[in-house]
Order: structure tokens, then C-alpha cells, then sequence
């Protein structure tokens, strides 16, 4: 499965659910997640989506530090399987 399959499932899943996965962009900061996640009720996680089997590059696996620090939820998912398991701990934080 390819990382673009995954994330078309993540978007639908999320859009679902009456939330937005939006693509974040961010220039001048590189390594940010793929996507943050809205859902509502003010939940929220950013989310890098990978191809399966790839890990996290060092700068991502950085970012993904340097947020969580600052008390965010952040996922690397490299399989549709795993979209329900990180809404169900999104939801449940």
C-alpha cells in the first residue's frame, strides 16, 4: 500500500467523523508532520504518514520530540490499520 492510499483512508476516516485532516506546510521549518488532526470536541494529533515498513527520518523523529514536549499527540502511521487505533487514543485523551 502506497503512503498516498493511507492518507486518503486517514482524511476520509477523519472527514467521517465531522473533523478535517489538514496538510500542513511549513516553510522555513522542515521535518513537520504530514497532517494535523481536528476532531471534534477540540481533540487533535498531528499525524506523518509513511510508506509501510519506513521509519521516521532524523528530523522528523525531532519535530515529532520537540511537539510532544509541548504536550501534542503525534502519530506515524505506515498502515491504514492503525487509523482506527490512533482515533480511538486521540479521542480518548
Amino acid at each position: 500500500m502506497r503512503e498516498k492510499t493511507i492518507e486518503i483512508k486517514l482524511t476520509n476516516t477523519v472527514k467521517s467523523m465531522g473533523g478535517v485532516a489538514l496538510k500542513l506546510i511549513s516553510p522555513g521549518f522542515d521535518g513537520v508532520p504530514d497532517r494535523l488532526v481536528l476532531l471534534p470536541h477540540g481533540k487533535l494529533a498531528f499525524v506523518e504518514l509513511k510508506a509501510p515498513g519506513k521509519r521516521l527520518r532524523p528530523l522528523q523523529e525531532k519535530r515529532k520530540r520537540q511537539l510532544e514536549a509541548l504536550g501534542y499527540l503525534v502519530f506515524c502511521i505506515d498502515g491504514a490499520e492503525q487509523i482506527g487505533e490512533m482515533i480511538d487514543e486521540i479521542l480518548s485523551s
